[in-house]
């Protein structure tokens, strides 16, 4: 049997909308990790660096099991999150999504959670190996959606399954068997979501991981690079194979790129004393399990919103006023799911917003993570699309476990009765 070993890079890049970088990568011989951060103002870079930080402590020497080693560290990821928001509260909401390939000399032990994903290219042809945990895969897999739709369905970043610092969330574990010549492709959605398969196969397969890392970086920009772009990627070779001086890899050290790689650290209140830490512009992104990808728009939303009330003193206020009442956006009332007609902002002395429809979407019925997201408010483009918010978030609503009630409690203790008296 041949044995293996491969060669590997790790490239990332902003994007051409994001003014910060929240994803987090790394790769060395044992251990290849991406993490793509999420909650925009609410920590997402601290979140994946965080994560990374614990993850490639697995890059030491490899004891045990390496399926359960990389379940553990996992594990350590989650609670460190939960002790960076405990710590400091105003970075509740952040997460991260992880993809994890450890190397055991034989084959690789893989952990995945969230949206970024995990690609082999075996014999030229693309396989995606990872489940997006996101509500549109969750309809391709019952067969209401195909793979298409869902790659240009409206609500496609909404994300099921996520680290956020609780125990509510475990990640699916796998064990892969590699062949020569394969090449693994880790990636954030910032790749997925602007470059199809089609293109990603081709590119991976370029003459070396090196030109394919820049080349898939390249095309996400084209796309539109309305994210950040991360990429990991190893090729598979046998052991022993002289080392190609070209490669980015050929020193043998690791490489970790994005937040990870820039983040000081801690980031939780205020600045540890002594510690110089850069000032960074804050990124607009909002919570990514939204329905919606974030744009300008909500910048251009909080504008006119804020200028309202001077409008309003200007004479000219009704012409705001008026856009604002053009918005719609869902959220909670009462603890029913609940169409807005207007903004999510407080002006004295003027109401932004109404109630436009009260739904019988119970806001407790839904997922923990959609609570978070209907609490914090879904922002939609009309009253339409405020709709069709409503009908997906109606297809997430867990039924209530059924009560006993006291009649069945008698039947049982009945039944139970005559049972006995049956032994008897």
């Amino acid at each position: 049997m041949t044995e293996l070993t491969y060669r590997y890079v790790a490239l990332t890049d902003t994007g051409l909308r994001r003014t910060a970088n929240q994803d987090s990568g790394f790769a060395s011989s044992r251990l290849l990790v991406i993490a793509d951060g999420m909650g925009g103002a609410a920590a997402g870079d601290l979140a994946s660096s965080e994560a990374m930080h614990v993850i490639r402590r697995l890059d030491d020497e490899l004891r045990g099991d390496p399926l359960e080693a990389l379940a553990g560290a996992v594990s350590r990821a989650n609670d460190r999150l939960s002790e960076l928001i405990e710590e400091d509260p105003a970075v509740e909401g952040m997460g991260t999504t992880l993809d994890a390939l450890l190397w055991d000399g034989e084959k690789f032990a893989m952990a995945h959670i969230g949206d970024s994903r995990a690609y082999r290219l075996r014999d030229g042809v693309l396989t995606k190996i990872s489940d997006d945990h996101t509500f549109v895969q969750s309809l391709v897999d019952e067969g209401r959606l195909s793979p298409d739709e869902a790659r240009h369905h409206p609500h496609r970043s909404l994300i099921l399954r996520a680290l956020l610092g609780r125990d509510d969330n475990d990640p699916d574990l796998s064990m892969i068997e590699p062949q020569l010549g394969d090449r693994y492709l880790l990636c954030s959605d910032g790749l997925s979501d602007m470059v199809d398969d089609s293109v990603i196969e081709e590119t991976l397969g370029a003459e070396t991981i090196d030109l394919a890392a820049t080349e898939l970086i390249r095309l996400a920009l084209e796309g539109g690079g309305y994210d950040n772009v991360t990429v990991v990627i190893c090729e598979m070779v046998e052991d022993g194979t002289p080392v190609d001086e070209t490669l980015s890899s050929a020193n043998g050290q690791p490489q970790l790129v994005g937040a990870a790689a820039e983040q000081a650290r801690p980031r939780t209140g205020q600045a540890v004393a002594g510690e110089d830490i850069p000032a960074k512009p804050l990124d607009p992104e909002e919570v990514r399990y939204m329905p919606r990808p974030p744009t300008s728009r909500r910048w251009v939303r909080w504008t006119l919103t804020i200028l309202v009330l001077g409008l309003v003193l200007g004479g000219i206020g009704k012409i705001a006023y008026d856009w604002t009442q053009e918005q719609y956006f869902v959220s909670s009332d009462n603890g029913m799911v609940t169409i807005f007609r207007g903004v999510q902002a407080d002006v004295p002395g003027v109401k932004l917003q109404h109630v436009e429809t009260v739904t019988t979407i119970k806001v407790s019925s839904l997922p923990e993570f959609t609570q978070r997201q209907v609490g914090a408010g879904i922002d939609a483009s009309s009253k339409k699309d405020a709709q069709s918010i409503v009908d997906n978030l109606d297809q997430l609503v867990t039924p209530p476990k059924p009560t006993e009630t006291p009649s069945d409690k008698k039947t049982a203790t009945t039944s139970t009765a005559s049972h006995r008296v049956d032994r008897l």
